[in-house]
């Protein structure tokens, strides 16, 4: 299955209001797995960066003075979802103004005639109800690193995002043993770490004849309250096991 962890960055919070996307950020999973083929992209907005919005993410208008529009990328941008199931983070407000910039070139297709959408804040409130269900939020309680978040980035964010995405619905996507070498971010298992043939043979620890009469005193005591025998004494009639 290819998944597509996408997020924006705005201008501002409402594409009624004439706020354009300014960043763009994707990150594909194809089987659970990270793939490497990302699409990422900064685009002139033809409109001021509100101050709010500039605090969040950091991107003034000054650098995206020589970016291309959204017109300019979106055949692009839609080989890349088409087919796809998108993963976003309030998903509401992403496919909003990803329609709205559809609208102003003209494409008359909306997203969810390109792709599926799952939304992650919708599934973590399901999984977490009445907690606080923000990336940060999520990050700290699947220790997901985020400490390169000081601002928003949209690639950035999508990355976190495809971590987070992972853990929640699954967790562990590939078995490692031995530990120290798996790929973290993408769950690439590697070789395992074999153990030694010239290990020295683990000790066995056999009960002591107190523990063995407090063990037939236990069966008995249970035998008494269910008025049969344990299903210790029905596999292992003469105590064994």
């Amino acid at each position: 299955m290819r998944q597509i962890v996408l997020d924006t960055e705005t201008t501002g919070l409402e594409p009624a209001d004439g706020h354009r996307i300014i960043e763009i950020g994707c990150v594909e999973l194809v089987g659970r797995r990270l793939t490497g083929n990302n699409f990422h992209q900064y685009l002139q907005p033809d409109r001021e960066i509100d101050a709010g919005a500039i605090e969040v993410h950091g991107i003034t208008n000054e650098s995206l003075a020589d970016k291309p529009r959204f017109a300019d990328v979106v055949a692009d941008f839609i080989a890349y979802i088409e087919g796809a199931e998108l993963v976003i983070h309030n998903a509401p407000f992403d496919v909003g103004f990803l329609n709205h910039e559809f609208r102003q070139c003209a494409e008359a297709r909306v997203v969810t005639d390109l792709c599926g959408v799952l939304d992650t804040l919708k599934l973590a409130r399901k999984l977490h109800p009445g907690q606080k269900n923000n990336l940060d939020a999520l990050c700290r309680r699947y220790s997901i690193d985020n400490t390169r978040r000081d601002l928003h980035g949209a690639l950035l964010d999508a990355e976190i995002l495809a971590d987070v995405y992972l853990a929640m619905t699954g967790g562990q996507v590939a078995l490692s043993l031995g530990g120290g070498d798996t790929d973290s971010h993408d769950g690439h298992a590697l070789a395992p770490r074999r153990l030694p043939a010239e290990r020295p043979p683990l000790a066995v620890i056999r009960a002591t004849e107190q523990e063995l009469a407090e063990h037939r005193a236990r069966l008995e005591a249970i035998a008494g309250t269910t008025g049969e025998a344990s299903v210790w004494e029905r596999l292992w009639p003469e105590g064994g096991g």
